[in-house]
């Protein structure tokens, strides 16, 4: 019981840390789409705010493997 206690507040701390990345990229992603767009390169600012998301997307599917692992792993398939 003590095991599920302490994986389920490792994971919590994970997702945590999960969501302040992909908000560090979104503020990021924003401040740069700002100051392209303001300087009048605004298809720089769309392939950066792509490039953003591909980011993000890339560390979501990260995520998702190691879930589906760990789903697999605990039920021994």
């Amino acid at each position: 019981m003590l095991y599920l206690f302490i994986f389920a507040a490792v994971q919590t701390m994970h997702i945590q840390n999960m969501i302040f990345k992909i908000a560090a990229v979104g503020i990021l992603v924003a401040v740069l789409n700002q100051l392209l767009v303001r300087s009048g390169r605004e298809e720089q600012a769309m392939m950066t705010t792509l490039a953003g998301l591909v980011v993000v997307m890339m560390m979501l599917v990260r995520q998702i493997s190691d879930l589906f692992q760990l789903v697999k792993s605990l039920f021994g398939l």
